[in-house]
């Protein structure tokens, strides 16, 4: 008798921790999927949003709709773009899929003091 007490004891014992497997890899699989698929999406947005922020007159860009343009103002919500001489159109910020190339910043004007000048 004391010999079916244990074997009852082992099949209940083996049975709990069966009831956590499924709950374990529910876990992983969702883990899985934030590392997968979640995080790398949230970093392509930022990384947009932060282009799109930093768009300035003159830059040249592409739209989501694959049209090319200069960019000749910028406001808050909107860019207004130069896609042919005289022809503007409004776009809104999350429209401009990418840059092509940013405009050339104005190098600052070389002053030379007199004290440098050699004579």
């Amino acid at each position: 008798m004391g010999r079916s007490v244990t074997v009852h004891y082992l099949a209940a014992g083996s049975g709990g921790a069966g009831g956590l497997t499924p709950i374990l890899m529910i876990v992983l699989l969702f883990g899985v999927m934030y590392f997968m698929m979640i995080r790398p999406q949230q970093k392509r947005r930022r990384e947009a949003e932060a282009m799109q922020s930093a768009l300035s007159p003159g830059d040249e860009v592409v739209t989501i709709g694959g049209l090319y343009g200069t960019v000749t103002g910028v406001d808050d919500e909107t860019v207004l773009l130069e896609v042919a001489p005289g022809v503007q159109t409004r776009y809104a910020r999350p429209a401009i899929a990418r840059v092509v190339t940013r405009a050339e910043l104005p190098s600052e004007p070389v002053t030379e003091d007199a004290d440098t000048v050699k004579e």
